[in-house]
């Protein structure tokens, strides 16, 4: 009987890591697309006045993205974000 909880246990656990990382995955593929939508169109902010915390969070812009396993570029190739 306890190993049967202790399985039950375990499986639960894997679950919740799993779902953890599926959420992670989904929230950093959303942070990519708004990344990639400001980039090609610039949010307008009218006569809204923003902190300094604010303004440094929207003009933020990660460096590079990783390119996906399995696709190989010459060395030499310079990165269309960077």
């Amino acid at each position: 009987m306890l190993s049967i909880v202790h399985a039950a246990e375990a499986q639960f656990h894997h679950e919740v890591e799993m779902r953890q990382r599926e959420l992670a995955l989904l929230a950093s593929i959303r942070e990519r697309r708004a990344a990639q939508t400001e980039l090609v169109a610039p949010r307008v902010v009218a006569a809204a006045r923003l902190t300094p915390r604010e303004e440094a969070r929207r003009t933020a812009v990660r460096a590079a993205w990783p390119r996906p396993i399995g696709i190989h570029d010459s060395p030499a190739t310079v990165c269309a974000v960077a």
